[in-house]
């Protein structure tokens, strides 16, 4: 599978807690908050936040240039955080549930040939029509 690194400037404040502690936000990216003892945990975690609120997004938000975010947010740490959004789908998978179909003999036949998995074609399928509807 590609690999889909995405990169945002993220702000890491320790203004308002104690110990080292730093909440990291990241302005282009509303929902994805998290927090983390040192600089260093609190990269990791934002980059996990980062990826849970964007790994089955299909329309990402733009990133903001980082010296506006530094300028916005003078007494902060502010710094670039990536993720790996591949990396992330296949830790965050939903629960699959069986289903059954019936498909004509010739279809399946010439599916199976051609190394088709039914389950991810229909899953691509159903994600289409789906998105057709709303």
């Amino acid at each position: 599978m590609k690999e889909k690194v995405i990169v945002y400037p993220a702000v890491l404040d320790n203004s308002e807690n104690s110990d080292d502690v730093y909440t990291v936000t990241f302005p282009d990216v509303p929902g994805a908050i998290s927090e983390g003892k040192g600089l260093a945990q609190a990269m990791l975690n934002g980059s996990e936040a980062l990826g849970l609120m964007l790994y089955d997004v299909d329309e990402m938000p733009e990133a903001s240039n980082i010296d506006e975010v530094r300028a916005e947010y003078p007494e902060a740490e502010v710094t670039l955080i990536f993720t790996n959004l591949e990396d992330v789908r296949r830790k965050a998978r939903k629960p699959l549930v069986k289903k059954n179909t019936t498909i004509p003999s010739t279809l399946a036949q010439q599916a199976e040939e051609r190394g088709i998995n039914f389950s991810q074609t229909l899953t691509e399928a159903l994600e289409e029509k789906l998105k057709a509807l709303q």
